[in-house]
């Protein structure tokens, strides 16, 4: 399994390399410089935070939509993660909160950011999304099935509509609204435009809407940076395409120590900064104490999926479940229960002390 796993690796080498001279030919804006983009990576402390959803809320949507946008909770729980160093979330947004009501949505927007900021805290804000359920709809989010891991979460657009071209320009409208208002935000570290593209069997049918969302922020030319992680080391057509049209290269990691380090190595031959924008699986090795130190280390941006335990139910395994609710032997994610105690006081100890909090 892991020499399939290393070889795949080699492959994506490859595949990368031979992209490179069809990306300066075809991309229509540039891509920042690796010079460029090391010189905004300096001006930044270590980047260390969270994948975070308010614990309130099931999904994007619920986040998001004026009736379930709830800035107390948001503002509890960020101070949480200020209190152990974090500087940096990952939030996602979701195309159908700004269908409804863009005027409304571009406000709640600003109103996370300034809370964020009270905290110390950028964002990382993510678009386009092919994980979990594959419609959503606008209205009263279901309530979380027991013991499933992300059981409300949803696409965005969804399936079949990122793969139908007739509604990009839809997207278009609301991908370039976002970006034009905040294009110039200092409160915004990068914007994530597409979380693991062909997901949910999609494969490469997602690739048409990746191009067309790099287009549309190349075409809105933002202050900060813009990125797609890899995620699938076997996706070599997406993955070539996401490396060498991404400011900064980020990425996904769940493995343990030796093989996270081996994406690692593979990585750095881009020569830009980097960010692995999810990692921390407990029940797979991928820990605080054992991942975070080595990023750290090499000046790796690191976010862990999950900061406070709630509806979106990410304490169970992906698959995993316990329909039953009753509490896992070991959380997969997440670092705070509901009440602010942390689920592993020994873990916030490691977080702390590499920010030298005491």
């Amino acid at each position: 399994m892991k020499r399939k796993y290393f070889s795949v690796l080699l492959m994506l080498i490859v595949c990368i390399s031979t992209a490179a001279n069809a990306q300066i030919k075809s991309q229509v804006a540039p891509v920042w410089s690796v010079e460029k983009a090391n010189a905004w990576y300096k001006q930044h402390k270590w980047i260390n935070g969270a994948d975070f959803l308010p614990s309130t809320a099931i999904n994007q949507l619920e986040m998001w939509q004026a009736d379930t946008f709830d800035a107390a909770t948001i503002d509890k729980e960020l101070g949480w993660a200020e209190g152990i160093g974090f500087n940096t979330m990952r939030v996602y947004l979701h195309s159908l909160a700004w269908k409804q009501d863009n005027e409304g949505f571009k406000k709640r927007v600003n109103q996370y950011l300034a809370i964020a900021d009270k905290h110390h805290i950028k964002t990382i804000f993510v678009f386009f999304d092919d994980c979990w359920n594959k419609q959503a709809a606008i209205g009263k989010q279901p309530e979380p099935k027991p013991g499933i891991h992300n059981s409300g979460w949803v696409q965005d657009p969804g399936d079949p509509d990122s793969k139908n071209p007739p509604k990009f320009p839809a997207l278009e409208r609301y991908v370039k609204d976002v970006l034009t208002r905040f294009k110039s935000d200092k409160r915004i570290l990068l914007w994530d435009l597409y979380n693991e593209p062909g997901n949910s069997g999609k494969l490469t049918t997602s690739l048409p809407l990746l191009k067309s969302v790099f287009a549309w922020a190349r075409a809105v030319n933002p202050e900060q940076p813009i990125s797609a992680g890899i995620w699938a080391w076997d996706f070599y057509e997406l993955n070539a395409f996401q490396a060498m049209n991404s400011d900064v290269i980020t990425y996904h990691d769940y493995e343990e120590p030796q093989w996270h380090q081996r994406v690692i190595d593979l990585l750095k031959i881009q020569g830009r900064p980097m960010i692995c924008t999810e990692y921390m699986a407990r029940t797979k090795n991928s820990r605080f104490e054992n991942i975070l130190p080595m990023l750290k280390k090499q000046n790796i941006g690191a976010i862990n999926w999950g900061l406070v335990d709630g509806k979106s139910n990410t304490k169970y395994a992906w698959d995993t479940p316990l329909t039953s609710g009753e509490e896992p032997k070991e959380w997969f994610h997440d670092i705070f229960r509901k009440d602010g105690t942390a689920y592993k006081p020994e873990e916030v100890e490691v977080i702390k002390k590499l920010h030298g909090l005491k």
